[in-house]
């Protein structure tokens, strides 16, 4: 097993097609076959499955992919540490929709203009599934909002994970036009909530401030942006919980009712020890921003 191999398995685990990944990787289709073959020769396992002119990822193959991605970025971490630095190398960055609307966008333009070598990798998420991810592996670090963690901050230790406070969000609650009244929970006549799947630390808060917990009255509408939140909220039918620097960049309309609900802390998380260059650009221009 070499790295040469785990890329060549990343990449047509990423197209599910040999052809395109051979484009990709500049090499022909019969030499993708081939490393694959022996990749599988190599871990006593098929991690593909074929049917017919289909291509999918055997369940061992699932498995195997998430180690070989690790694989691939502790490699390129070690030479990015060997040299200083001075490869540039590549820093996964995982964060909540939100900061990656409202708060990255400058910080992350001035990165690149400092250090354009670094390759920066973004991904977006819930808060709870990117500090799995950062747990794990497979990010470099994330912005996060803390979910609630069984000893607190002794249990981000246990977890192998530090975190620093970065910015305080302000969140708030949407509310219909027809609301314009309401001053509190108890009086909100809406029985949805808008929100991100589970795992979406302000879903949780949201849910706790209206008293969703076991009522058969409240309905959460699943949706993947905060754009569609705020339009199931226009059009009357949920409310939603937002940052209120998300509703000055998306426009929100007016007209829409705005409560107060809580402050916030958005985290940089990483792992214990981890220390490369490109990471600590990316503190420094933090500590600038």
């Amino acid at each position: 097993m070499d790295s040469e191999s785990l890329r060549i398995f990343c990449t047509v685990a990423a197209e599910l097609n040999v052809t395109r990944a051979a484009g990709r990787l500049g090499r022909a289709p019969s030499n993708v076959t081939t490393r694959i073959q022996q990749l599988e020769a190599d871990v006593g396992a098929e991690l593909f499955v074929r049917t017919g002119k289909r291509l999918g990822l055997s369940t061992a193959g699932e498995r195997f992919l998430d180690y070989a991605r690790r694989l691939l970025a502790l490699e390129d971490e070690a030479r990015h540490v060997v040299t200083g630095g001075r490869d540039g190398g590549a820093l996964r960055i995982g964060s909540m929709e939100s900061t990656a609307a409202s708060r990255l966008p400058d910080v992350l333009a001035a990165y690149h203009a400092g250090h354009p070598a670094t390759r920066l990798q973004v991904a977006t998420g819930p808060s709870r599934p990117l500090l799995e991810q950062v747990r794990t592996g497979r990010l470099d670090c994330a912005f996060l909002a803390l979910p609630p963690l069984p000893a607190g901050e002794a249990g981000l230790r246990d977890m192998g994970l530090r975190a620093v406070p970065v910015w305080t969000e302000d969140l708030r609650m949407l509310l219909p036009a027809g609301e314009a009244r309401t001053r509190g929970a108890a009086g909100i006549r809406t029985r949805a909530l808008a929100a991100f799947p589970q795992g979406c630390t302000y879903r949780a808060i949201a849910e706790d401030w209206l008293g969703i917990g076991g009522s058969p009255d409240w309905a959460v509408q699943e949706v993947g942006s905060y754009h569609a939140m705020i339009a199931c909220v226009a059009a009357g039918a949920c409310v939603a919980l937002l940052p209120q620097s998300v509703l000055e960049l998306a426009a929100a309309p007016r007209a829409l009712r705005r409560l107060p609900v809580a402050r916030v802390e958005t985290c940089l998380v990483w792992r214990d020890g981890y220390d490369v260059p490109a990471f600590r650009h990316l503190r420094t221009q933090l500590g600038q921003a």
